[in-house]
């Protein structure tokens, strides 16, 4: 992801960034740019041994701020740099954590102002988020795991860590995320959980149909719709499962994916999570039908002009059988359809609505949106239609969200 991907998405946000020492410190750069971009003010706090992998001057030309780094800064008129710093922050992200920072909240210890204005945090209002940044070994030894455990029931929210290739040559748990990572986390946590405790299960891009070993029958589908409104679903606290047909797209973090390529195999998976989500959205543009057998090799020209005939049969309705299940007849599992129309848009939605029995059908226009960023969404159920102009399918993945949990609790919006 580019920072056009997060822009505007933390306006209004102060966000206290830490830097305690390590190699990582480089990739606290490029968070610190991300974070601006996406609106953000940034105070940077670097710990002495930060400074001795990035300078305190690039920091500040990063953020466009004065970073601080000693307790006894004289520039606050109250000289208290470690209550001021804390009390203004929507958030303190501390990336790099070191092992050894990391084992200084644990102990309560403040002898440096990253750690004392952890400390004197209101922890109730100021979240305080952790990137761990270490050695294999040092991230795998039980003090380090201990303290860890200790940091997060203290209140602390320990972010993960990537495996690959560290600084020292070796290769395996304990390199910071990357700053696209960090940004994303942090985004997830600030949004509200207007989801929290929904198990959400989503379908996403098209399916393949085999006709023969290197041929298939598909569609323009991108995934981009799905994959966002899993990200947003995602963000809104829920327990996400996407299944995704045949995209070239990155997995939004946090979200469990599990990737198919056939209708038929789309389906399986589906019915199968559906008995235990409390959402479902089919956002997937799945084949109607696929060839009644796939040849064995490649169908080839043999020079007579003439076609291949090809036999097709119908694919089984995912949304349909999901929505007539037991559990989405008993209320237990709410669902949500799309539909990519080319004309009539309304019309066709309403149909499809009530052919499929669900409670709210989406529609769009698909030549319009399929492998495009933005899109215009229909929403039509009971209440009767609401137009979402046309955004980016980011910002209508939230808004689609947001309307679907008004609908889930019985509030009104």
């Amino acid at each position: 992801m580019n920072a056009m991907d997060f822009a505007g998405e933390l306006q209004g946000r102060h966000i206290v960034l830490g830097l305690s020492g390590g190699a990582a410190c480089f990739k606290a750069a490029e968070y610190c740019r991300l974070l601006t971009k996406a609106g953000a003010t940034v105070q940077v706090v670097m710990t002495e041994a930060a400074c001795q992998f990035i300078t305190p001057v690039a920091m500040q030309a990063l953020s466009g701020r004065p970073v601080y780094v000693s307790q006894w800064d004289a520039r606050p008129d109250n000289a208290m740099a470690h209550i001021n710093l804390s009390r203004e922050a929507d958030a303190i992200v501390v990336a790099p954590a070191s092992a050894d920072f990391i084992a200084q909240l644990a102990q309560g210890r403040a002898g440096e102002l990253l750690a004392l204005l952890c400390l004197a945090r209101p922890i109730e209002q100021v979240p305080l988020l952790l990137a761990p940044a270490m050695n294999r070994e040092m991230w795998a030894h039980p003090a380090t795991q201990r303290n860890l455990r200790q940091v997060a029931q203290d209140g602390a929210q320990v972010l993960g860590v990537a495996h690959g290739a560290q600084a020292c040559g070796e290769f395996g748990d304990g390199r910071m995320l990357e700053a696209a990572e960090l940004l994303e986390e942090l985004i997830a946590f600030l949004a509200p959980k207007s989801l929290l405790g929904q198990r959400v299960l989503i379908t996403a891009g098209p399916t393949f149909e085999a006709i023969d070993p290197v041929r298939g029958i598909t569609n323009l589908s991108s995934g981009k719709m799905g994959f966002a409104i899993a990200r947003a679903a995602r963000e809104a606290g829920a327990e996400v499962t996407l299944v995704a047909g045949p995209v070239h797209l990155p997995t939004p973090r946090g979200v469990h994916r599990i990737d198919v390529g056939s209708a038929r195999q789309m389906h399986a998976a589906a019915t199968g999570h559906a008995q235990h989500a409390h959402i479902f959205i089919a956002t997937a543009a799945v084949a109607d039908w696929r060839p009644a057998s796939a040849a064995e090799h490649k169908i080839k020209k043999d020079g007579s002009g003439q076609v291949p005939q090809l036999g097709f049969v119908e694919n089984p309705d995912i949304l349909a059988d999901i929505a007539h299940s037991a559990r989405a007849q008993a209320g237990e599992l709410y669902c949500v359809g799309f539909a990519a129309e080319s004309q009539d848009l309304q019309a066709n939605a309403q149909a499809k609505r009530v052919r499929k029995g669900v409670p709210l059908l989406v529609a769009n226009l698909g030549p319009a949106t399929f492998g495009k960023d933005d899109n215009a969404l229909l929403l039509v159920d009971d209440e009767g239609v609401t137009e979402l102009p046309r955004a980016s399918k980011r910002h209508l993945a939230q808004q689609l969200i947001h309307e679907i949990a008004r609908r889930v609790s019985g509030l009104d919006a």
